[in-house]
């Protein structure tokens, strides 16, 4: 079979100039089969599974947003499980975890949604996509001690070499996006150089981090390929070998 790629992360439900069609015709004419929408907070939830009803090969994941935290409450629980159980197309939690990069004041109520949220990848046998923005150590010691089934993707990864061994050694996968082609990004670099292929996946996070050299642009789907590309100049491998192996991770983290 044909290789292709699969974007992980792309939140094309906030693309508002280009249609969902064009967005997944013209990913499939760049050779993006596969796309995975994660949701930030429960508002999102009946739109994104619409998405994903519509498309034979779109899938999401459904939580709350550190940022969202707040707007978690003594439903929210069970309401993202009931939304789980009512699509085949909902293959994980995400994007879940800790950000202390925007306001740090609410950690610890952060810290707790995140618990929950693992706890209910753990009852649901699912995996999760994990947001580690400036938290690295909290993220990773919480994953460590709640986290004892799933499957665990590290969304966006922007920690040192040393920081992605421990993941990686702790059985994590790492996602790299569109900052691997940034000119000024050489500790993602270094970590996509250093780490097996087998432990990374690709993603775009869409419309966000739009890789070069389309930076300025709305991200999509579509541009995939150009972060492929960057990942087989530092490991020094066919872009086929990439989309191959990347693509048999993503399908094994989330069964699709």
């Amino acid at each position: 079979m044909e290789n292709y790629f699969i974007d992980t992360h792309s939140h094309i439900n906030m693309i508002k100039e280009i249609s969902l069609n064009d967005i997944i015709s013209k990913a499939n004419e760049s050779g993006v089969k596969k796309i995975i929408i994660p949701s930030s907070n429960e508002s999102e939830f009946d739109e994104i599974i619409e998405i994903c009803e519509s498309y034979e090969n779109v899938f999401c994941l459904l939580g709350v947003f550190p940022q969202e935290a707040k707007t978690w409450n003594e439903n929210s629980y069970n309401n993202i499980k009931k939304h789980i159980m009512s699509s085949k197309k909902v293959v994980g939690l995400g994007e879940i975890g800790l950000d202390y990069y925007w306001d740090k004041s609410f950690a610890e109520l952060q810290k707790e949604i995140f618990i929950k949220q693992i706890e209910l990848a753990n009852e649901l046998n699912l995996p999760f996509a994990v947001h580690d923005r400036e938290a690295h150590k909290d993220t990773f010691d919480i994953i460590k001690q709640y986290n004892k089934t799933s499957k665990v993707l590290m969304h966006c990864f922007s920690g040192s070499v040393e920081f992605a061994r421990e993941c990686v050694k702790a059985g994590f996968y790492l996602a790299s996006g569109g900052v691997v082609t940034f000119k000024n990004a050489q500790k993602l670099k270094d970590v996509v150089s250093d780490i097996a292929i087998e432990q990374l996946v690709l993603e775009t996070d869409a419309p966000y981090l739009t890789p070069v050299p389309f930076r300025g642009k709305t991200n999509q789907p579509a541009y995939i390929p150009y972060i492929a590309q960057k990942i087989s100049e530092l490991k020094n491998m066919d872009i086929e070998e990439v989309a191959k192996i990347t693509s048999q991770n993503a399908e094994r983290i989330f069964n699709i």
